[in-house]
């Protein structure tokens, strides 16, 4: 028969006992874009004049976003995006001294072949899910665009995919993991009323892990153009 010292007894209580190893956290959409960071940065076709793009968080759980040329910066237009749940969604953006208010009429999440209706979040577009899925997934948000100071709606269809967590890399910046949003942009903007939805814009954007927004962007629709990141800071 085996007889076992205290101090041998308390190592196999401990090891029979003991807790198990802690499990990486799932990575966030916040996690690659910094949204809730005071986060900005710069990008550029190669050769070319700069672009600039800064989170400006407003709470814990919303944030705006603006674009524009760094040597008038800032732009007249942000866009509002809100955290709801496991969700980030779009309100509306201002712009020409007035506020765009986007409201969706049909919305679903599709992975693979299999689509989904999307519940209703006081009608805001469901535009990234905020904890990163290990796979592809799209979405499809259709609805309208009412400019405040006039009442002038617009109808659009907004479809994206959001590719899961890849190795990405550029001139700059070398080699990151990226989460890749390929999406196209149709509307009825400055149509006819009736007129059918015209394709507006189609292009990738990757976006850094850790770093931020535009890591890298191809677009082919409304014209061919590719840029890169060269430079990001917080302010």
């Amino acid at each position: 028969m085996k007889f076992w010292t205290k101090a041998v007894f308390a190592a196999v209580l401990a090891t029979a006992f003991a807790a198990p190893p802690a499990q990486a956290a799932s990575p966030v959409y916040g996690d690659f874009s910094l949204m809730f960071q005071r986060s900005a940065g710069q990008y550029a076709p190669p050769g070319e004049k700069a672009f600039q793009w800064a989170w400006s968080p407003q709470s814990a759980t919303e944030s705006q976003i603006t674009w524009g040329d760094p040597v008038t910066w800032p732009p007249a237009t942000a866009e509002h995006f809100v955290r709801s749940g496991d969700w980030v969604l779009i309100d509306g953006w201002d712009g020409n001294g007035t506020y765009y208010t986007e409201r969706v009429t049909e919305e679903s999440v599709c992975t693979g072949s299999t689509c989904t209706p999307i519940p209703s979040d006081g009608g805001r577009q469901h535009y990234v899910r905020w904890t990163v899925p290990s796979t592809d997934y799209r979405l499809v948000a259709r609805g309208t665009i009412t400019e405040k100071s006039s009442g002038k709606v617009v109808h659009f269809e907004h479809l994206q995919t959001w590719g899961a967590p890849a190795p990405c890399s550029n001139a700059r910046f070398g080699a990151r993991t990226c989460v890749t949003q390929t999406e196209t942009w149709s509307d009825d903007n400055g149509l006819p009323a009736g007129s059918p939805i015209r394709k507006t814009l189609h292009r990738s954007i990757k976006i850094a892990k850790g770093l931020g927004m535009a890591f890298a962007i191809d677009q082919d629709v409304p014209s061919p153009w590719h840029a890169e990141a060269t430079e990001y800071w917080n302010w």
